[in-house]
């Protein structure tokens, strides 16, 4: 700093906890808007009258847009900041959401473009968010991540159970998701204002270097590239139970479509409740140990939901399903950005690999699905979080110096 800089004063406690409600505001919004949209697949599906490996190519689009948006989003966050990132983004989001659903009136190739609207969106909002969060955890002085991210699954059912409710009453995805969309772009835009300012000179950079990485060197580090397996292993997880499970239900236990999205319910409320737990696990067990057993408990969870011999055990497999992959993305962000000064460029790499279980996910499962079955092809999943279970060690808190 040079002399005679004025130091900025660091955000107020009332500002801290105002931007903390607002930083679960955006997670809740974006787990509520992408929930109301996969909860509308199967009559998507039916209405464009798609096969499983057709609906996995269409399902890709989603993963498309925020494949093209993660790499921009880390230096779009740096420049921007967190807050003007997001306020852009929800309103892109939104327009896919619109789109897509009046495309489903009119043909895939519209659908196309608004799930690929709704991608970009997603794929930069959900850096910039988790930027945000470690930017709050860091004023707390203690890791909440994994309560943001039950946020976002505390949206994603809500999302889902609004919209067991629209296929209750058969409301048509056409009216539906607009004024989803609608909601979210209002709620959000105005809870982002409350937002801090995600650098703060006036902390201290851990790694003795106040220059912030760039994202070309952030994709030169090894350990960055390893979270982002194993975020990417826990993407799958999520992803896979987002898009396939209420299908797998109805279309491998027949159950009926109502019943199926309760089975998607059902997994989001036991990661909701696995991220709300989140961080007394982690303080008690520390990342490693809990990220392990989560994985096994995802593993066990996966392989009951697909061989289970009715349709109860079906759906307590889909509860130990979502347990298991609870916690897996929160840490994943929370290591990227345990040095501030790297977070934004971090997150985002972590976040474009991590991403790319969302792209081979919808595709790969409907392939396999249309050789054998949707409810098979889930194996897949056991198998990617047993890569995760291997690699946990990636994850573990940095050693502190004593004078950092």
């Amino acid at each position: 700093m040079q002399p005679g800089t004025t130091v900025p004063a660091p955000p107020s406690r009332q500002a801290v906890r105002n931007a903390t409600l607002a930083t679960y505001a955006a997670f809740i919004g974006s787990g509520f808007a992408f929930a109301n949209w996969a909860s509308r697949i199967p009559q998507v599906r039916d209405q464009l009258e798609l096969d499983p490996a057709a609906l996995g190519l269409v399902l890709l689009a989603i993963a498309a847009g925020s494949l093209v948006a993660l790499p921009l989003s880390g230096p779009v966050v740096t420049r921007l900041g967190s807050a003007r990132t997001i306020t852009a983004m929800a309103v892109v989001l939104g327009v896919g959401l619109v789109v897509a659903a009046f495309g489903s009136l009119v043909g895939v190739v519209p659908v196309l473009i608004g799930l690929f609207l709704l991608g970009f969106g997603n794929g930069a909002w959900d850096v910039a968010m988790n930027v945000q969060g470690t930017v709050v955890e860091r004023h707390l002085g203690r890791s909440i991540m994994s309560r943001f991210h039950g946020g976002f699954s505390l949206g994603t059912v809500a999302g889902a159970l609004v919209g067991a409710v629209m296929v209750a009453f058969s409301v048509p995805v056409a009216v539906h998701l607009p004024i989803v969309a609608v909601v979210v772009v209002l709620v959000v835009v105005q809870q982002t204002r409350r937002f801090v300012p995600d650098r703060d000179d006036t902390e201290p950079d851990p790694a003795g270097d106040a220059s912030p990485v760039s994202a070309l060197a952030a994709w030169r580090e090894p350990r960055t590239l390893l979270i982002g397996v194993f975020v990417l292993a826990f993407a799958f997880a999520e992803g896979v139970g987002n898009d396939w499970i209420s299908i797998a239900a109805i279309d491998g236990h027949h159950v009926s479509e109502v019943l199926g999205t309760l089975a998607f319910a059902g997994f989001l409320a036991a990661m909701t409740i696995g991220r709300w737990f989140g961080p007394g696990v982690l303080a008690r067990y520390g990342r490693v140990t809990a990220v392990r057993g989560l994985a096994v408990t995802g593993i066990a969870g996966s392989l009951l939901f697909v061989f289970a011999p009715v349709p109860a055990l079906a759906y307590v497999g889909a509860m130990l399903w979502g347990l298991g992959a609870s916690l897996g993305f929160p840490v994943g962000m929370s290591a990227g950005g345990d040095d501030p000064r790297r977070a934004a460029a971090r997150v985002s790499v972590i976040a474009s690999i991590g991403y790319c279980a969302f792209l081979a996910g919808p595709p790969v499962i409907g392939f396999v699905g249309h050789q054998s079955s949707v409810l098979r092809a889930l194996v897949l999943v056991a198998v990617l979080l047993g890569v995760a279970a291997l690699i946990a060690a990636t994850v573990r808190e940095p050693e502190r110096s004593a004078d950092a």
